[in-house]
């Protein structure tokens, strides 16, 4: 199945998307370095077991959507889904995000709780216990260095030389073993536009911000209790962030109206596209067992 391609709006921001299926929505949130083609596999999946599956270009990875004001704090991010909602005219939907979408969908779910019947996250955990995980982890400080050299000025131009070899790279690292290189295809093509690199590694600095308005917010959000049934899956051969740190910072107290976590054998950090079908099935029972 070949989805559609849609253009979703906030405000003066545009962002193209990927669409298929008629029945309940599930939106799926990219993370970086990525793009919503490596949903594929999901998008077909829903789209035949009933359900309006549609993955947006999240905020600055296309330059249509990169904001005047440079604001990537999270908090805008969960606006966006918000506003994509309302454009889609979903009074609720299901919202699954992975890496960088499952810190976005966190803070969507934290400002709009009754918008979503369930939450999915993929391969990054519950930010702020992440945080906290680091911070007692050697080996994950050490597989978290990159974040480091994103918060240097100028690191944009080593993330785009060579055509993306640096990301190039960090795909191998985080999913070894797994040869990705068509669906990176999509990610070369995205961070050759203007401004998708700096947008991208400002996801990173902003996310540091713990002073401005924004960056207050944001953490608000972060700390607020996850009002709907949470799906957690990472790979168990993840390079990013170990399984063991992914299943430590995923905690009842945090989830209450109900956690589930797995760990999908044979999948490294891109676990969606690695092991479509084990994902595939987690999340269609996940869904099917909290409707919208």
């Amino acid at each position: 199945m070949n989805p559609e391609r849609i253009e979703l709006a906030n405000g003066r921001l545009r962002f193209s998307a990927l669409a298929a299926g008629e029945g309940p929505l599930v939106l799926l949130l990219h993370g970086f370095p990525d793009t919503p083609e490596t949903f594929a596999a999901q998008i077909a999946a829903l789209a035949e077991a009933g359900f309006r599956a549609v993955a947006p270009t999240i905020r600055g990875y296309e330059p249509g959507s990169q904001p005047s004001d440079g604001d990537y704090h999270a908090v805008r991010m969960a606006e966006d889904v918000v506003a994509w909602l309302d454009q889609l005219g979903a009074a609720r939907a299901h919202l699954v995000g992975h890496d960088w979408g499952a810190n976005i969908a966190h803070a969507a779910v934290g400002l709009a709780p009754d918008r979503f019947a369930s939450l999915t996250v993929l391969a990054v955990p519950h930010p702020v216990r992440f945080g906290e995980a680091y911070a007692a982890s050697a080996e994950q400080q050490a597989r978290s260095a990159y974040i480091l050299e994103f918060l240097q000025p100028g690191c944009e131009d080593r993330v785009t030389a060579e055509d993306g070899a640096y990301l190039t790279a960090l795909w191998q690292r985080w999913s070894p073993g797994w040869d990705g290189a068509a669906q990176f295809a999509a990610v070369r093509r995205a961070f050759r536009e203007p401004g998708t690199a700096r947008a991208a590694l400002e996801y990173y600095r902003q996310g540091f911000d713990a002073v401005s308005p924004a960056g207050l917010a944001t953490a608000a959000l972060f700390t607020a209790p996850i009002a709907v049934p949470t799906l957690g899956l990472c790979g168990a051969d993840d390079g990013c962030i170990t399984p063991a740190i992914f299943e430590a910072a995923m905690q009842p107290r945090d989830y209450p109206a109900g956690l589930r976590v797995e760990r999908v054998a044979g999948a490294g950090h891109f676990l969606h596209a690695e092991a479509p079908d084990a994902v595939n099935a987690l999340l269609l029972d996940w869904l099917r067992t909290h409707p919208a």
